[in-house]
């Protein structure tokens, strides 16, 4: 009799099993994969979160650095972790929206072999230009742009990035002539905008912000769609440019076909992180704005940030070289 029923008690073992399994999670450590190196910007946001993760889900979520390949490789490394929660990415607009906008020829597939869990914040950019423009508003210096047609550039951190991309959005959104400079990250281009070299440069608040408060820089907008309250006297450039937005995201994804339990259980301890007080002032020293929602919305939201990037991409022709 046993051996009649064993056939029936294995398949029922096998449908209880990933729903016990979720309903104990987590039990152990969770590796959080950051696909940059440790130091930087999205390692920094990474580990304060991480660690009031940590204390709302009771265990240990430890930061694992796979930087190169512009992502691809931690990416891909959590990709193919197994489905039970125990490897989670943080991803960003580098490698979910920008990367397969451009067509880069990647060893997943963004949209079909990760599970989005949730949103976790926005880095919206500065628009900084030299103390001498002859603009104190986003509306005088496009007029300003147009009375200089060629004549004026912008500053990137190279070909490929947000603040490339975000430039090339104000182009086609302004109608503009601008030339394209690109430099090795942002901070050498510093330089060359604070003496008037270069016209326009699009930077992070955590790097741009010190320059304007010291005098050397003049900041016109920011870049998310609606005004900062990490600086809200600042217009964002939308008020000039109608649904004009460019912010770095930041989200959590687990591989394909995480446990809903799973993802149910990260997304509500991320959404409670993101209430914490001390939480928001360490996100707002770092120019994030805390974001949460739900996994469906995440998931809008990067859908909708890569058909914008590849509009633009597309449209003003840009490669990554």
């Amino acid at each position: 009799m046993l051996k009649l029923f064993a056939p029936f008690l294995l398949a029922a073992a096998a449908v209880v099993t990933p729903s016990a399994h979720a309903d104990g999670y987590p039990a152990k450590p969770i590796r959080l994969v950051v696909p940059f190196p440790a130091g930087g910007p999205t390692d920094v946001f990474a580990r304060a979160v991480s660690e009031k993760l940590g204390q709302r889900l009771g265990q240990t979520v430890i930061v694992d650095n796979k930087p190169g390949a512009g992502g691809a490789i931690g990416t891909d490394l959590a990709a193919r972790a197994p489905a039970d929660g125990y490897t989670l990415l943080l991803g960003t607009s580098s490698t979910h929206s920008v990367a397969p906008a451009f067509g880069m020829k990647l060893p997943y597939d963004t949209a079909k072999d990760f599970t989005p869990i949730v949103q976790v914040g926005d880095a919206p950019n500065l628009m900084l230009v030299p103390n001498d423009t002859p603009a104190k508003d986003v509306k005088e210096w496009i007029a300003y742009a147009r009375k200089n047609p060629g004549k004026l550039n912008y500053a990137s951190s190279g070909p490929g990035t947000v603040v490339q991309l975000t430039a090339e959005y104000l182009k086609a959104e302004a109608k503009v002539d601008l030339t394209h400079v690109a430099y090795k990250g942002t901070a050498l281009a510093m330089p060359d905008l604070m003496s008037g070299k270069v016209h326009v440069l699009f930077d992070s608040m955590p790097t741009g912000l010190p320059h304007v408060q010291a005098g050397r820089l003049r900041a016109l907008a920011v870049t998310s769609l609606k005004r900062s309250p990490l600086l809200p006297n600042l217009p964002a450039v939308s008020e000039t440019l109608p649904g004009f937005e460019s912010v770095v995201w930041f989200g959590l994804y687990g591989p394909k076909n995480l446990p809903p339990a799973v993802v149910t259980r990260v997304n509500a301890a991320v959404n409670e992180v993101l209430k914490d007080k001390d939480m928001q002032d360490r996100l707002a020293r770092l120019g994030i704005q805390p974001a949460g929602g739900t996994p469906q919305q995440f998931a809008t939201v990067v859908e909708q940030d890569r058909a914008k990037w590849k509009k633009i991409i597309t449209e003003q022709k840009l490669t990554l070289e």
